[in-house]
């Protein structure tokens, strides 16, 4: 019965050393001040636009606008530095996405930690000198912001690979769904993060929101690369592979398309005599091949694609289609990232439960359509959007949250290659990557479907995606639905 075994997954769970706490929250932050950094460009795209185009120079009265103007000239409108911006977007996103694919493989076969760390203080170079040196020398090249959100794509690419490899080599499978539900808020409490800095700062000009975000990463990237243990043999305690082998089907993915699954059920009973043994990292290929692996890859980039706008473009959007003082909509957008953190978890905690993801994403999915929907048509109150907010974060940033977390987990550890962890980095990377590369066309078509149809047709757009899906996930939704169905009457019949 699903509930026994949850309480044998609690049973495991109550084994976690401090050690454990002492991963979960270094990986968590590490990654949330990743993130933090990225939603700094974000909630200062309204700042940037206004010094990139004649009318932030329209103030003075000592020199000619025009004369200003030219000596810092980049666009000579706001639509045209929108446009730009949100090319930076995708450059950024294409360049992420290929980094992913190659951190994967590189933290697969490179320590961790200096994969991570190295990411992390070099990234934060980077976004130091893209926001706040151009700024305070007043040197202003398109090229130069293209070249340095290229390398920032690819130095912050190392980092969802190496700390879900890394949660991954200590949480088993008892209880993953919760566990990395709770985790995976890490990017949205580094977007809450993000703004909050960014906002307190800003009056004081947007090259102070990338100071302070850049310094604070630098220095999480040294705690880390003194800080972090990647595995618990490190520190001679006994990997997550002896732990699950207390459970006969640790190594099943919860996707996978068993006829009977009852005939699986597993009795907990310990192995004797079971030794690790050590193998070798996957090549790409046969990490692509893996059971799930594309299906799930080719949903993440439609939804990653709708998560990743309203991550970039939802504060432009509250202050260019409300009017709303851009300090103000960067605090409003927090309640996206609120809704994504509960959704998430709660989701994670129901298919640990149902034992199966698939179906969990699937009515959650079916449902962030209707809050599209309504998030669309939110009223110019901030009370009502805020709330409709949340609920769009929580039926879109709670799947995404899941399937870049539990589900990558799940991939990467599955039967087919007994576990071995120099699968899970290869594999974040590729569901991700994939994820990224969807994003990435998303930024570019959402800034040109806004300015030339405008903002409802972005939410169509949306909506179309989301559908999308669903679509790839579709077959293996039937079946865990049907895996479930034939359980239940299964145990009605033998009751």
């Amino acid at each position: 019965m699903a509930w026994p075994r949850i309480f044998q997954r609690g049973a495991l769970l109550s084994r976690f050393s401090h050690h454990h706490m002492v991963v979960f929250l270094l990986t968590f932050f590490s990654y949330s001040l990743l993130h933090a950094s990225r939603k700094t460009f974000s909630n200062v795209k309204v700042s940037i636009s206004k010094q990139w185009t004649p009318s932030a120079f329209n103030k003075s009265t000592e020199l000619l606008p025009v004369e200003i103007w030219s000596s810092n000239h980049l666009f000579p409108s706001a639509e045209e530095a929108t446009l730009f911006l949100g090319m930076l977007d995708t450059i950024f996103l294409f360049s992420y996405a290929v980094g992913l694919f190659i951190s994967g493989i590189v933290g697969d076969r490179l320590n961790l930690r200096w994969v991570l760390s190295f990411g992390m203080c070099s990234s934060a170079f980077v976004v130091f000198v893209f926001g706040t040196l151009t700024e305070w020398l007043h040197f202003y090249n398109k090229g130069l912001y293209c070249s340095l959100w290229i390398v920032n794509g690819l130095l912050q690419s190392t980092g969802w690979p190496c700390v879900v490899a890394v949660m991954g080599n200590w949480f088993g499978k008892a209880g993953r769904g919760v566990v990395f539900g709770l985790w995976s808020a890490c990017a949205s409490v580094g977007n809450i993060l993000g703004a909050c800095l960014a906002s307190s700062v800003l009056q004081y000009g947007y090259e102070y929101a990338f100071l302070v975000t850049a310094a604070v990463q630098f220095a999480g990237g040294i705690i880390i690369f003194f800080g972090l243990l990647v595995s618990p043999e490190e520190i001679g305690i006994p990997g997550i592979e002896t732990e699950d082998n207390f459970e006969e089907d640790s190594h099943r993915p919860l996707i996978n398309g068993a006829e009977n699954e009852d005939e699986a059920e597993p009795n907990y009973s310990i192995q004797e005599g079971n030794t690790v043994t050590q193998v070798k990292a996957i090549s790409f290929y046969q990490a692509c091949c893996l059971p799930g692996v594309i299906a799930y890859s080719l949903a993440y980039a439609c939804l990653k694609l709708v998560n990743y706008s309203f991550f970039f473009w939802l504060p432009f959007y509250l202050s260019n289609n409300f009017g709303w003082k851009e300090a103000e909509a960067d605090q409003l957008s927090i309640w996206y990232d609120v809704g994504g953190i509960i959704g998430g978890t709660l989701q994670g905690f129901i298919s640990d439960m149902l034992q199966k993801r698939a179906p969990v994403l699937a009515l959650s999915l079916l449902l962030a359509i209707g809050s599209l929907v309504g998030y669309s048509r939110s009223p110019n109150d901030k009370s009502i959007n805020a709330l409709l907010m949340a609920v769009t974060g929580f039926f879109i940033g709670g799947p995404s949250n899941m399937i870049s977390s539990a589900i990558s987990a799940d991939l990467g550890r599955q039967e087919l290659i007994q576990g071995s962890s120099e699968a899970l980095a290869t594999v974040t990377g590729i569901v991700d990557g994939t994820g990224s590369i969807g994003a990435a066309v998303g930024q570019y078509l959402v800034s040109l479907i806004q300015d030339n149809l405008g903002w409802m047709w972005v939410f169509y757009f949306f909506i179309l995606m989301t559908s999308c899906t669903v679509l790839f996930i579709s077959p293996l939704i039937v079946r865990e639905t049907c895996s479930l169905m034939q359980r239940r009457q299964t145990r009605v019949l033998n009751e």
